[in-house]
This record gives C-alpha cells, structure tokens and sequence, in this order.
C-alpha cells in the first residue's frame, strides 16, 4: 500500500500545473463506455492507450451485464444509462478476459456457497456459456459470455433506441491476460480475430 500512497502523493503534484487535468475540471464527454471485468489485471487505460476522460468505464465481476429492470435498478444498468443518455457514447465495448475466473466458476459450476453474493451475481451471467471445463484461460466460454452480455445490451431501452437510430456501436473484445492481445469478434466470421 506504501507505493501506492507514494504513488498517489507523486500524481497530485505532477497533475496540480497540468492543463489537461484543468480541462477535466470543465467535464466529461467520453466516447465510449468500457465494460470489463473487475480483475486487477485488466486496466482498460493500459490496453486502450487512453487519456483521462477518454473512457467511461464500468467494471463488474466477470463483466456481466445485468438485465434490465426499470423496477428494481442496479449500479450497472444506472451507468450504462447515463453513458447512453447523458454522455452520448458512440460505442460501448464490452471485454471479457483470459483466466476469468467468474466466468471459469461459472463454467465449472464450483460450489460458491461461502460466498453468497457472487454466487447470486453469477447468477446474472445467463445460461452456462459453451467452452471446454479444463481449459485454465477459459478462452472459448469467456468469448461465449462476453457475446451473451451484448445481447443483454440491446435489452436496454436507450441502447435499442440508439442501435436503430444508428447512433451506437457495439463492440465484443476478449483480452488476453497472458500476451497482451485483444481479439474482437467479427460478425462475418462469427469469430474474434486479432484487432
């Protein structure tokens, strides 16, 4: 923790003469809204090459996408609406990961009962994402689960409105923890090729 407070202490000073930090100041419009997953080895910034104010982001366990109740909303469905409504994103990427471990729990169906509230969240994921249950990067179900939350996407008043006025891009990533690449599913190919 030391290194990140010293970190911290750095940042502050190196950002107070700084004009795009005083731009900042002055607001938000992000062009895309970023949803991956919480792990800490997914940094959407380092992947993307973003600046500050580049990305919204929205970071859940196993980038799930929860459905949509206007009844009952959710953190999640309360970020994607503003992203969409407010901000006006022109896309929204949603990147699932190499050696998920949500998505591996859920593959596996692992008995989560210790732990109740992720056990009840990857209850959200939808169906049982196809993919072999011995594959450590769970590479296939990741790339399955992370198709089945685009489609959850659609679901969301703003966003169907949006995708036919043709205003909205979606985009379905997958990252590779071990070699840095991000594979993006093309719809032609019905696969995720290299970027």
């Amino acid at each position: 923790m030391k290194a990140l407070i010293d970190h911290a202490r750095s940042f502050r000073q190196s950002a107070a003469g700084s004009e795009e930090f005083a731009r900042l100041a002055q607001g938000q419009s992000p062009q895309v809204l970023f949803i991956t997953c919480s792990d800490s080895r997914i940094i959407p910034a380092l992947i993307t090459g973003a600046r500050p104010g580049e990305l919204f982001e929205l970071r859940t366990a196993g980038n799930i996408v929860p459905p949509y109740e206007s009844q009952q909303p959710t953190g999640e469905a309360a970020t994607i609406e503003y992203a969409v409504e407010v901000l006006g994103v022109s896309d929204i990427v949603v990147c699932g990961h190499s050696h998920c471990g949500a998505v591996g729990a859920v593959v596996r169906g692992d008995d989560l009962a210790s732990v109740p509230a992720v056990r009840d969240w990857l209850a959200h994921a939808a169906s049982r994402p196809d993919g072999a249950h011995d594959d450590p990067a769970v590479a296939e179900a990741v790339q399955n689960h992370v198709l089945a939350q685009i489609l959850r996407l659609r679901s969301y008043p703003g966003i169907t409105r949006r995708l036919e006025e043709d205003q909205l891009r979606l985009h379905a990533w997958f990252y590779e923890v071990h070699t840095g690449s991000v594979l993006a599913h093309d719809a032609h190919a019905d696969a995720f090729l290299a970027l």
